[in-house]
Parts: structure tokens; sequence; C-alpha cells
């Protein structure tokens, strides 16, 4: 972890290790590709021995009222933001159109404000964010994920 300044301004850059992400997310029943650049660390995940969808779900469902309750992460569907992460989240389609529901691309941003705050207003690491990382991929597989409101991403999951 660096702290960057640009101009006035103080960021916080995190230094992910691209091997310990892929083990993790294997780890966590994922096939993962990383691209990285300057400001983000892009994952393409895709879990195609999963005979059902990942658990993202429609929060705002009636019949998903029990998953809802048992939910860590939240993602708002206008913008892909997973909430209190610095995670960004879009869906994958095939050649039709159509959406895949054992594949997703989750985006880390990697320059971060110093105030920024993880869930349960933990200050930012690369150790902490590698905690959250994997909750969040084992969330998607096991407990599920609540996608609140209507925007551009979907649910992989539907009744």
């Amino acid at each position: 972890m660096q702290t960057l300044y640009a101009g006035s301004r103080q960021l916080i850059l995190l230094e992910l290790e691209a091997d310990l992400v892929r083990q993790g997310a294997t780890e966590c029943g994922f096939d993962c590709q990383i691209t990285e650049s300057d400001r983000q660390t892009t994952l393409e995940l895709s879990a195609n021995d999963r005979e059902s969808p990942l658990l993202l779900f429609d929060a705002a469902d009636q019949s998903n009222t029990g998953w809802f309750s048992r939910c860590q992460y939240y993602v708002d569907a206008r913008t892909g933001a997973v909430l209190q992460t610095p995670f960004l989240l879009a869906n994958k389609f095939d050649a039709r159109g159509r959406l895949l529901t054992s594949q997703l691309r989750l985006q880390i941003r990697r320059e971060l404000s110093p105030d920024f705050r993880l869930p349960g207003r933990q200050a930012v690491s690369e150790r902490v964010l590698y905690s959250v990382l994997f909750n969040f991929l084992n969330a998607l597989s096991t407990h599920g994920v609540g996608l609140c409101g209507e925007g551009i991403i979907k649910p992989t999951m539907r009744r």
C-alpha cells in the first residue's frame, strides 16, 4: 500500500497480488482471469462447474425476503457498486445478449480516499481487502448477495 499525492489530494494506492487473488477466487469455486491497469484490477469470474446460478438476487422481490435478511453484501443496480467496498460488479452476456448466470465481472478500484472505510468501519489495507473480497465471492456462491433497485445490473437468480 502506498500513499499518492495528486496536487493537494491524497490517495491510497492498493498493490494487489494477482496470484493471491486468483488462488482465493479458485478456492471460492470460480475460474478467474485477471486484468490489471493503473487504477483498477478486473476479475472475469466464471463458475461453470456450478449447476445453479450465482446467488445475486433482486432484494425487492417479495419471495426473496429470507435471502435478503441473511445478506452481508448489497449491490446498487444502477451503478454496479458493491456497497461499502471498492468493488464494481457487472453482468456478462452471451453472443445473443442473454444473461450468463454463472459469470460476472468484478472490478476492484485501487485508488481510494484515505478516509474510505470497509464493512465494520475498518480502515483500508490489502490484508483486509483480500478478506472482504473472498467473503464477497463466497457470498455469491453460498449465502447470496442482494441487488438493490433497478438498473444496469440484472439478478442472476430468479424465482
